[in-house]
């Protein structure tokens, strides 16, 4: 970077207030010509150490990440913000939602590389019981096939675009009561990746050690029966270092009882079929799954 410069910027905070600060600007030793709009492409140190970044303080990019993360569209968060008193426009909206996903998985990065290198922290998890579990999501992306020629009236081409299925590797830690359901007080963390099953099961085994389950009591692990996700999970308990009597191995309920459904659909006819589901979703409610296995 070349020596810093003073530059007025325009910085918005979380209640709406635009103020303008004069703050020194590093620009790029080499210059490519390609600029970045009035904040250039280069550095603003003095407020990198504040976290403001794009113009946006802190507060307001986890506002909006957040929001964008509940609410259905970015529309619907431009509107929640109106009401708050904060008037944005739809594009701003995107860009800053778009600014806080990539600062997330920018983090989550670092985080990765920490544990690669044996320096990310853990919390004290002896004695606790944990539960992962891991599937595979559907969601569609938007990829453009054509680009827009044109502005406004003089639009000569149509921007087009269409939008392609993709499964997204999801996962969901949580600690357990002695009951198996999530524990009160607590919360889940919840994560996923575009980027296939070998980064998932990293991501799994990183947020697993982050909470301290190397010295737990017990980690379940549930998940459908995909091939992808059973021949992943030796490693990660290997990687944490579970012995045997640590860990659990099931498959979910809910899929589970499909397979019963599927079990007796060639077997029985409608009434006895429905009868006999019944007592096996029971028993298997129950945790007495061999029972069906010997009833089946």
């Amino acid at each position: 970077m070349r020596s810093g410069e003073l530059r007025p910027l325009r910085v918005r905070l979380l209640g709406g207030l635009l103020i303008y600060v004069m703050t020194i600007y590093c620009s790029p030793a080499r210059l490519t010509g390609r600029g970045r709009g009035r904040e250039g492409s280069g550095l603003y140190p003095e407020l990198g150490v504040l976290g403001i970044q794009e113009g946006k303080s802190p507060a307001l990019v986890r506002e909006i990440g957040r929001l964008s993360a509940l609410l259905p569209s970015y529309e619907t968060v431009r509107d929640e913000l109106a009401e708050r008193g904060l008037p944005l426009t739809i594009k701003e909206v995107h860009g800053i939602g778009q600014h806080a996903g990539q600062a997330a998985l920018s983090y989550r990065r670092r985080e990765l590389e920490l544990y690669r290198a044996g320096k990310l922290t853990a919390r004290a998890g002896r004695g606790k019981r944990f539960g992962a579990m891991i599937d595979g999501g559907r969601t569609k992306l938007r990829k453009t096939t054509r680009t827009q020629k044109g502005q406004g009236k003089t639009k000569k081409q149509k921007r087009r675009y269409k939008t392609e299925w993709r499964e997204p590797k999801l996962l969901i830690v949580f600690e357990m009561d002695e009951q198996g359901r999530m524990k009160k007080g607590t919360k889940p963390i919840i994560d996923g990746t575009f980027q296939g099953p070998d980064e998932i099961m990293e991501v799994l085994a990183m947020r697993l050690h982050q909470l301290g389950a190397t010295r737990a009591e017990k980690v379940a692990f549930r998940a459908d029966g995909a091939p992808w996700i059973w021949d992943r999970l030796p490693w990660v308990i290997k990687r944490l270092g579970l012995r045997d009597k640590q860990v659990s191995l099931g498959l979910d309920w809910c899929h589970a009882v499909h397979h019963i459904s599927l079990a007796l659909e060639p077997l029985l006819k409608d009434a006895e079929r429905k009868r006999v589901f019944k007592k096996l979703r029971k028993w298997l409610k129950q945790g007495r799954w061999q029972q069906g296995v010997d009833e089946l």
